[in-house]
């Protein structure tokens, strides 16, 4: 909390996230001036390693890492300053110093630019190197655009140049093309007295523009090595597709085939989803740096947003297509699963059907049988009783009170006890079974 405030206590993240707006503002360059920016991936490479490696820049042996300002820093090393900026995958290094007074406009003098900075120093910078850009800033009025434009052509030699102005102040030149010294080459001339703070952000906005166009086409590369990998995927769950309407298909070899396709599917997605996300993150910040730019048309050229149009876009678009292609394989995927899910389900079904069925049919083959045993039953007991009977009858013709003989009693007595052996027969079954 504040000294004195009437606040409540502050989230631990408010003067953070407050600080951001301020985090990484652009620098005050002073006309004329080259810069030399390098930007490195930086997996692997944790920021003490960097911060181990400013401090050996001259008069930052006792470079502090500020917490609040951990991925930014802005270091005077006598005749040069340098800015630092890291990012999520990669760090950038600017160095901005005076241009030599004598330094005339050509392709030799730009590529063998004498740099303040030790260039051993510069090839010890931690990480893996995919930008490195020199940009020359010198003044010069521009009220012929294309004079200016031959000055700034100068700078190039043979090649062709892309160039635009910028907000009616300023010109930017640049040929797009990799030295052998690893470098590219832009050039801005600026009006006489452009304030320091607007040379920055020129400055700024140019250096970020080709950073993040370099960072978005790293997703080009992954969707053109999907290419192959897909059309497969397709093909596989056509196939998968085309069994599922014939009944004799196997569903357990249906779900194999399918529970690999969406295994290949899904580590393709783990593998390139944060990729494809951020080529879109990075192509909407080279759209907004251009927007920044406030460009005009020079006679003669492309500008760059022209080039950046032609020469970009398609790229994208191979890269929103093979990420759509990957979303949608995923859906169809699913909805092959939901079908042969369903399939297996009405399978499942039948054949508990069936065998609901045969349960049925076991119980009436049972039912008889046992009403073939109760009606052997009733036999065996009317033959136990009349011949209990037999018995009686012969012990009262041995005692004179029996006036006929045994047998014929009991033969008489038969029909009497099958009819009592039958009634309790079904008074049994009316008491458990109901009927």
């Amino acid at each position: 909390m504040h000294e004195d405030s009437l606040l409540p206590p502050d989230d631990a993240l408010r003067l953070a996230l407050h600080n951001e707006v301020h985090a990484r503002p652009p620098a005050r360059i002073r006309l004329p001036a080259v810069i030399l920016h390098v930007a490195v991936l930086n997996d692997g490479v944790t920021r003490a390693d960097e911060h181990a490696h400013l401090r050996q820049l001259p008069g930052q042996h006792e470079l502090a890492l500020d917490a609040l300002n951990a991925n930014f820093l802005r270091l005077r090393c006598g005749e040069f300053s340098l800015k630092w900026e890291r990012h999520a995958e990669f760090t950038r290094y600017a160095v901005v110093q005076p241009l030599p007074a004598e330094a005339e406009p050509s392709a030799q003098t730009l590529d063998g630019l004498a740099l303040r900075v030790a260039p051993d120093w510069v090839g010890r910078i931690p990480g893996r190197t995919f930008a490195a850009i020199k940009l020359v800033m010198i003044e010069r009025p521009l009220t012929f655009a294309p004079s200016a434009l031959a000055d700034a052509r100068a700078w190039f030699g043979a090649h062709a140049v892309v160039a635009s102005t910028m907000g009616g102040h300023s010109l930017v030149a640049t040929d797009f093309c990799l030295r052998a010294s690893g470098f590219e080459h832009i050039v801005v001339l600026a009006e006489p007295g452009t304030p320091e703070t607007r040379a920055g952000r020129i400055c700024q906005r140019l250096l970020e523009l080709e950073t993040y166009r370099l960072m978005a086409l790293r997703g080009l590369p992954a969707a053109k090595s999907l290419g192959g990998t897909l059309a497969e995927v397709e093909a596989t769950l056509a196939s998968i597709t085309a069994r599922l309407e014939k009944r004799g298909a196997s569903e357990a070899e249906l779900l194999d085939d399918l529970i690999s396709t969406a295994a290949r599917i899904e580590h393709a997605t783990a593998e390139h989803q944060y990729r494809f996300a951020a080529t879109q993150a990075y192509y909407a910040i080279v759209e907004a740096r251009i927007d920044e730019l406030h460009e005009g048309k020079v006679a003669g050229t492309q500008s760059l947003g022209e080039f950046m149009q032609r020469r970009l876009s398609p790229a994208m678009a191979t890269v929103n297509a093979t990420a759509q292609r990957l979303a949608g394989l995923s859906q169809r995927i699913s909805r092959a699963s939901a079908l042969l899910r369903t399939r297996v389900d009405i399978a499942t079904e039948a054949q508990n059907q069936q065998l609901l069925a045969q349960l049925n049919s076991g119980q009436r083959t049972q039912l008889r049988m046992q009403a073939t045993v109760e009606g052997l039953s009733i036999a065996a007991i009317t033959y136990y009783v009349v011949s209990l009977l037999l018995y009686f009858f012969k012990a009262l013709k041995a005692e004179g009170w029996l006036p006929v003989q045994p047998e014929l009693a009991a033969g008489a007595a038969i029909p009497v006890v099958l009819f009592a052996v039958w009634q309790t027969t079904r008074r049994i079954h009316s008491k458990f079974f109901k009927h």
